[in-house]
């Protein structure tokens, strides 16, 4: 069964979707922004269950807050196996810092063409903020594809420290 909850921030009512873990505790599916592109909707035979996101809300608050620089989320699972590489290098980009999308295809092996291909996986990012998506850059610096929107990404990116001033 699906549960879900909304959060306030900075960004606007996120929606945070979910399930049970057999470990206990709650594993995000996803975390949607208002208006993003591609965004969870609750659906019918959904558990509205705020409780259940108490850790991942005050992670959130406290990532906001610049307090908190890298989160301990258990996720569920999802993607494609190419898509799940390329999330898992997402989570590698530290803190207030950014890299490209060349990078990024080269570090999950699918350097030249494969650049279009990482973009689609960073595009299908079910879990905005959490995983760093907001980090990966074009090659000449310029902000480019954020499915919250680029006024967001350049928002995250400036509570990071990441943007030059």
């Amino acid at each position: 069964m699906t549960l879900y909850a909304y959060v306030e921030g900075p960004l606007g009512e996120m929606l945070l979707a979910g399930e049970e873990s057999p470990r206990g505790g709650t594993a995000l599916a996803s975390l949607s922004l208002p208006g993003q592109k591609g965004a969870a909707s609750v659906r019918d035979g959904w558990r509205h269950a705020p409780a259940a996101f108490a850790g991942i809300a005050e992670q959130l608050a406290a990532y906001f807050a610049g307090e908190l620089t890298r989160f301990d989320v258990e996720y569920a699972g999802g993607g494609t196996d190419f898509q799940r590489r390329v999330w898992r290098a997402l989570e590698d980009i530290p803190y207030g810092r950014t890299v490209t999308y060349g990078e990024i295809a080269a570090r999950v092996g699918a350097p030249g063409a494969g650049v279009r291909a990482v973009g689609t996986a960073i595009g299908r990012n079910p879990l905005l903020v959490v995983r760093p998506c907001h980090r990966v850059i074009g090659a000449d610096g310029a902000l480019r594809g954020y499915a919250g929107g680029l006024e967001r990404k350049e928002r995250l990116l400036g509570l990071e420290g990441a943007l030059a001033p």
